[in-house]
């Protein structure tokens, strides 16, 4: 009975405890696990319990590329990017790990969306402090440096290249839109997990593995004559498993998943902007509206929500193949019909594709696609599109 009253007190949080605190001291998983067990969760806990599994999502891709020593040189691929402390006894990499990566990633995104979906447009107003926030990379239990959030994730919260002004310690007070900000973008990472694994990329990853190692066996014990291969022996691999995944004809099912997680982006993005245009409070604003204040102190141009939905209105035109993707050789009255392309998905030959030949089954006649909203994105927030564009999702 001792030893129960003990774990009981062990799992739970201390008196007066915010979640806030408890993330702090005890880490993602072990707050994740407490909340989920709560009978009758406030709307605050289950917005906590979305967040915490979404950041869960990110933290086991990290300890994955820890244990496996995978570099954050990957910059094609959203979280592999990122920089994490060099595990010295890391075991070698296989294409397994590949997979096992996007499938629990995607996992924990169906696992938030359902928190989202219980929480509803539920009113609530949870504070977090970002400095309490951590991955542990190591799986050790115990936050170490390299682990924060900000760290691990390059959050420019002291107003790097004019993005921004330093705020000390900032709190942000999330709220019912933010979970619409929340929903959107685990839909992209769902649609991009299930991009990935239309493609099986397991085997093109595993031959490319396996012909690096054969290649380096020839080496002996002789140093190179230049240093091509340090420079760009890694990049060459990745380019070759990437591009022998895309030359296998892709599930079906998975791309028209990864499809509707793409329009629901968007659709949960809009719902984000309604919301938030609603708002009259000013405390500890995630994405604030233009009469509102960032809690990261970004600096965010009145009109940022009018120029960003009008760059996701063309993308939401270009997925439903109202307008099309020009190409050099299909003039100026055709183009590439995305949705065909999504519900019919094609093995990728960059030869047929720059020829043309490989991409005339998905084009017509129509408008083209503009970039214009775009550009005067770019232009209106002077240079960030690509910092911005991350963030709003």
């Amino acid at each position: 009975m001792r030893t129960l009253a003990l774990a009981l007190i062990l799992a739970s949080p201390a008196a007066a405890e915010t979640i806030s605190e408890e993330i702090a001291r005890a880490g993602l998983a072990p707050t994740e696990a407490r909340l989920a067990a709560l009978p009758a969760p406030t709307n605050e806990d289950l917005f906590a319990l979305a967040g915490l599994r979404f950041l869960g999502g990110v933290e086991q891709a990290l300890q994955l590329r820890w244990k496996t020593g995978v570099k954050a040189d990957w910059s094609e691929l959203p979280i592999l990017r990122l920089p994490i402390p060099e595990n010295p006894n890391a075991i070698p990499f296989q294409a397994a790990d590949f997979t096992a990566l996007i499938r629990n990633l995607d996992a924990d995104m169906d696992a938030s969306r359902a928190a989202l979906i219980q929480l509803g447009d539920k009113p609530f107003a949870l504070p977090i402090r970002v400095a309490d926030l951590w991955f542990d990379i190591n799986a050790n239990g115990t936050r170490e440096p390299g682990e924060d959030l900000a760290e691990v994730t390059g959050m420019a919260l002291g107003g790097g290249r004019g993005f921004g002004v330093r705020v000390e310690d900032p709190v942000i007070t999330f709220d019912t839109a933010d979970a619409a900000w929340l929903a959107a973008y685990t839909h992209f990472l769902s649609g991009f997990a299930s991009t990935a694994l239309a493609y099986d990329p397991e085997p093109a990853i595993q031959r490319v593995l396996d012909s690096s190692t054969a290649i380096y066996a020839l080496w002996g014990d002789t140093p190179p004559h230049n240093a091509m291969d340090m420079m760009f022996g890694r990049q060459v691999d990745r380019a070759a498993m990437v591009l022998h995944a895309l030359s296998n004809t892709p599930d079906r099912t998975l791309a028209q998943d990864a499809y509707g997680h793409f329009l629901s982006m968007i659709t949960e993005n809009r719902r984000f902007w309604s919301l938030v245009a609603l708002e009259t409070d000013n405390t500890g604003e995630w994405v604030p509206n233009d009469a509102q204040v960032s809690g990261l102190g970004l600096t965010m141009p009145p009109g940022t929500g009018d120029r960003w939905q009008a760059v996701l209105a063309d993308a939401e035109q270009l997925l439903k193949g109202e307008v099309l993707i020009p190409h050099w050789r299909f003039g100026a009255e055709a183009g590439i019909n995305l949705k065909k392309a999504f519900e019919d998905p094609p093995a990728i030959d960059l030869v047929t594709f720059i020829q043309g030949e490989g991409l005339l089954p998905y084009a017509e006649k129509g408008p083209q696609m503009s970039m214009q909203s775009w550009r005067d994105f770019e232009d209106f927030v002077q240079g960030d599109a690509m910092l911005f564009a991350v963030f709003l999702n």
